[in-house]
């Protein structure tokens, strides 16, 4: 499908990206673009064929994935699309869309950019995280700011890997992944510092599960959700207020439980949509 593909930053989204390729067309050459030390691990572990700090090395790659933080993937998208020799086809795995998008718009040259995110990732990051197989039958959300002949050519490439191609614009999804993803990112992360401080480390070692599992998010690293935060603040602001009037109302009513049973029943319903997908 692609003979030289390219990828921008070896973490847990773009290492594994290289996996599923390498796996999928053991033909095709896998370029990286990372700092050196990252460049080599990936070499090593087969993760890429080549690599190179300098971005000119994917120049003449006809696909290049932007694998890097959401405020990175921005600022190198122009000094990337001036680069490619062709018709490449520029794509991105960041977490907001309207940005990069808007910016993929205004590009000058051959290069077209489709804004792209795969619902997959960890809670934890890095290379040493990747796994090929991290893609499979996860959504994989494209954002086409036009009509484009490169755009069907993505949608078989991310069918290929196995991931369930869905297209939206760059504003629904923000909106969207907000709730679906930054909220509970959010929420995680603030539960387990209020808890950890109130309970300490004794307090912790007798946890349940639970805990465990309501907090799995929590380990994610915040430099990559800064970026995140910043560039969505204008729907993640208003899904925070929501949640904290819910459980202000939750607060008001611990002596009675109507809202209580009310918000629980919602819950398990959603739940159970949620579930059955």
């Amino acid at each position: 499908m692609f003979s030289r593909i390219g990828i921008v930053g070896l973490g847990l989204m773009g290492g594994s990206l290289g996996l599923a390729i390498r796996r999928q067309w053991p033909g095709s050459l896998v370029i990286g673009v990372d700092r050196k030390d990252v460049i080599e691990r990936a070499t090593i572990t087969h993760v890429i064929d080549v690599g190179a700090e300098d971005l000119g090395m994917i120049s003449d790659a006809e696909l290049i994935v932007l694998a890097a933080p959401v405020a990175e993937n921005e600022r190198i998208l122009a000094d990337v699309a001036a680069l490619v020799s062709g018709d490449a086809i520029l794509t991105d795995l960041g977490s907001t869309k309207r940005g990069i998008v808007e910016a993929g718009r205004n590009l000058h040259g051959c290069a077209t950019f489709i804004g792209g995110h795969p619902m997959a990732g960890a809670s934890v990051a890095g290379l040493e995280h990747a796994r090929p197989d991290l893609y499979a039958d996860r959504p994989w959300i494209l954002c086409p700011s036009r009509p484009s002949a490169a755009l069907p050519k993505l949608k078989e490439f991310v069918a290929a890997l196995g991931a369930r191609c869905v297209e939206m614009s760059a504003e629904e999804h923000d909106r969207l992944l907000a709730c679906l993803s930054h909220l509970p990112q959010l929420t995680a992360s603030a539960l387990m510092h209020v808890v950890g401080e109130a309970a300490g480390r004794e307090g912790l070692a007798i946890a349940g599960r639970g805990l465990q599992d309501s907090t799995r998010l929590a380990s994610s690293p915040p430099d990559l959700w800064r970026d995140v935060c910043v560039s969505n603040a204008d729907n993640i602001g208003p899904a925070l207020d929501t949640l904290i009037e819910v459980l202000k109302k939750l607060r008001g009513d611990l002596e009675r439980g109507d809202v209580l049973e009310t918000i629980f029943k919602s819950a398990q319903e959603w739940k159970a949509q949620l579930e059955g997908r």
